[in-house]
């Protein structure tokens, strides 16, 4: 498993709590990519998206956090990683 999310508009604080809750996971890891937008927008979360990477055997659970956040926030979008 290895992937990307992004939940547009997400504080930055949500996205570290998200990612926290994910290393909870056995052998997932995560990281989070800042914006890279020149234009300030406030509407605009700080961070870009979400990286995911793990064991295919712990997908059902990353997908049960991701589903618990997007329910209070919005829905997950999967972007490309690009490095």
């Amino acid at each position: 498993m290895d992937y990307s999310v992004r939940c547009a508009g997400l504080p930055l604080a949500v996205y570290r709590e998200v990612a926290a809750h994910l290393c909870q996971v056995d052998g997932v890891e995560t990281g989070l990519v800042s914006q890279s937008s020149q234009v300030f927008d406030y509407a605009l979360s700080q961070i870009d998206r979400l990286w995911i990477q793990g064991p295919d055997t712990a997908r059902e659970q990353v997908q049960r956090i991701l589903a618990y956040y997007g329910d209070r926030y919005g829905a997950w979008e999967t972007v490309e990683s690009n490095g």
